[in-house]
């Protein structure tokens, strides 16, 4: 809304200074500001809010250290992470730009299928919760509205550069480029092409998946892509559900990933950038900073009191939310197969639970009894067991995360 507002007095008076309002670099560095007062300072109110409505954590004796201290501590605090991420976007970023639109929605969605889960668990006194079909519904649901919108859309495109061969018979509108003494045709264009990390091209298209359909198959893209989108938003956001089961572990790992995801989202969105890494160059996408500035933000201001001991616990409300921004946010700057490297903390998370649960059932069946992986799953769990303190398995995590995120960079030049 500021952004019309500063975009309408730039234009019909000499204000000045008001255009610096046109850098996305400086609205980024305004939505981690506002972002950080709103989680901080407000975010107090809201905690003491959620302990005058009892709105306590219910804790199960799983025989971990410290865990019964925790009981009544408030949750669904995740609503200061919404806030957090969604005032400063709709004050600061373009929302004509279609990956705002989708990064709302996906905010939006997410946390109210959140929001309901743990209504159901603090009112309803349901330690289950929201039915786990009912979730995987929204999430499918949120993963086809992204994937049809990116398939579908006028304004979602990429730039195609192409040489003089066989370019003559292009339909599109073409550009003639010079680059030192090369000449090349750019045009932007609809694409099913994604990044694909330590890769010769460092592209790859989703149609070819079906090539062996024979001529035609280009228009069956779309099914693939889809079910591309499903796995990748649920994995993910079911990935940050599991994570956030000590203090502070989700809030910086997502923290950590959110600015991995600003700065390529930076560097795909800008022209000269994206030539001289050689990626693929996706108009419009520089917007998408406003909001990655604002997720982080929010992650480190809730940081502030849910790191050990938490003050305020996320609940499904921010965790669910936060795990569907990642997945969406990776999809729409095409870097979503870079997610296993990135989101390597929610992979190992989630790995960890699915070999605990595989092995004990696998083991009942053959031997009459369940045996385990770990001690316990998820896997900070297993270390907790093992007698390391919350703290040290958190920033370890950390550490873990930064270092993905790290490789996860260097994989725009390493192919």
């Amino acid at each position: 809304m500021l952004y019309y507002l500063f975009e309408y007095l730039n234009r019909h008076y000499d204000f000045p200074g008001l255009g610096v309002f046109q850098y996305i670099t400086f609205r980024t560095s305004l939505a981690v500001i506002i972002s950080l007062i709103i989680t901080t300072v407000y975010g107090r109110r809201i905690i003491n809010y959620l302990q005058k409505m009892q709105v306590g954590e219910t804790v199960r004796n799983l025989g971990l250290e410290g865990q019964m201290q925790k009981q009544g501590t408030p949750t669904m605090g995740g609503i200061m992470i919404l806030l957090g991420i969604l005032v400063p976007t709709l004050l600061l970023a373009n929302l004509s730009n279609i990956y705002v639109i989708l990064m709302i929605v996906t905010t939006i969605w997410m946390g109210v299928i959140g929001f309901v889960d743990d209504y159901i668990k603090v009112f309803r006194k349901n330690k289950e919760g929201l039915a786990g079909r009912f979730k995987i519904v929204g999430q499918v649901g949120l993963a086809v509205i992204i994937g049809w919108t990116m398939y579908f859309n006028p304004n979602i495109v990429v730039r195609q550069t192409v040489d003089d061969a066989g370019i003559l018979t292009a339909k599109a509108p073409m550009v003639l480029r010079q680059k030192g003494e090369h000449f090349y045709y750019t045009q932007d264009v609809k694409s099913t092409l994604t990044n694909v990390p330590f890769y010769k091209n460092n592209e790859f298209d989703y149609a070819k998946v079906l090539k062996f359909l024979g001529p035609g198959y280009e228009k069956y893209a779309v099914f693939v892509f889809l079910l591309v989108v499903i796995i990748i938003v649920t994995a993910v956001s079911n990935g940050a559900n599991i994570t956030d089961g000590i203090d502070g572990l989700a809030t910086g790992t997502s923290a950590i990933i959110g600015v991995t995801l600003g700065l390529l989202a930076y560097v795909s969105g800008n022209t000269v950038i994206a030539d001289y890494l050689n990626i693929m160059y996706i108009p419009n996408s520089g917007e998408l900073m406003i909001f990655a500035g604002a997720f982080v933000g929010a992650c480190v201001g809730f940081l502030w009191y849910n790191s050990y001991p938490a003050q305020v616990f996320m609940g499904d409300t921010g965790s669910l939310a936060i795990g569907g921004v990642i997945a969406a946010f990776a999809i729409m700057i095409r870097k979503e197969l870079l997610i296993p490297v990135l989101c390597g903390v929610f992979l190992i998370e989630n790995i960890s639970v699915m070999l605990q649960v595989g092995w004990f059932k696998y083991t009942k069946r053959k031997y009459g009894e369940g045996r385990r992986v770990f001690l316990m799953a998820p896997l900070h769990h297993h270390y907790q067991k093992k007698g390391y303190h919350e703290a040290k398995i958190v920033t370890r995590f950390w550490i873990i995360g930064i270092l993905l995120a790290i490789i996860t960079i260097v994989t725009l030049k390493l192919r």
